[in-house]
């Protein structure tokens, strides 16, 4: 099963930044044991939410700057704080921003926002192969699932492949 915390990438400044949105459904799993009669999203899911995002902007900076594609996994989370509960029905606005991209690591400030108020800050730390995704890694095509959802959430990913200076195979063609 996947997990996928992220609903729209709204804005994309390779090297820089990405903001991006979570809405939180009535019926989300996770509500029923956290907690009864109390549900709250736990931070480990704003938190995944907010790598997510990371990971997308990670990916589309490598790709630009370097000529492949990564597959950043979170390797560290660092001073976290989760400043307000966010309830059932919440949309989660969410920003992530490069602290520092290195040969094989990547560096992010975070941070998710409800009706104005911050609710969730941190540092995240990511490693990737510098060589990039072997192909069928994982048993399937990490690249090609990885570009398929960013063209599901993010309407600027044609002008982003339009823009960029290497080409992309289609989704599925390899």
């Amino acid at each position: 099963m996947r997990w996928l915390f992220l609903d729209r990438i709204d804005e994309v400044s390779i090297g820089e930044r990405i903001l991006g949105v979570k809405a939180v459904g009535l019926a989300e799993d996770y509500f029923a044991d956290h907690f009864p009669r109390f549900p709250v999203v736990p931070g480990v899911i704003v938190t995944e939410a907010l790598a997510q995002l990371s990971g997308k902007l990670i990916e589309l900076t490598v790709y630009e700057q370097r000529g492949f594609w990564p597959f950043p996994i979170l390797s560290m989370v660092d001073k976290a704080k989760f400043r307000r509960f966010v309830k059932p029905g919440s949309v989660i606005q969410m920003q992530s921003t490069f602290i520092a991209l290195r040969d094989e690591s990547a560096q992010m400030r975070v941070q998710a926002v409800v009706d104005g108020l911050k609710t969730t800050t941190a540092e995240l730390t990511f490693v990737f192969d510098p060589k990039g995704i072997p192909p069928d890694a994982a048993g399937g095509d990490i690249e090609v699932i990885e570009r398929d959802f960013l063209r599901q959430i993010w309407p600027g990913y044609g002008d982003f492949l339009s823009a960029s200076r290497k080409t992309l195979p289609e989704a599925g063609n390899g």
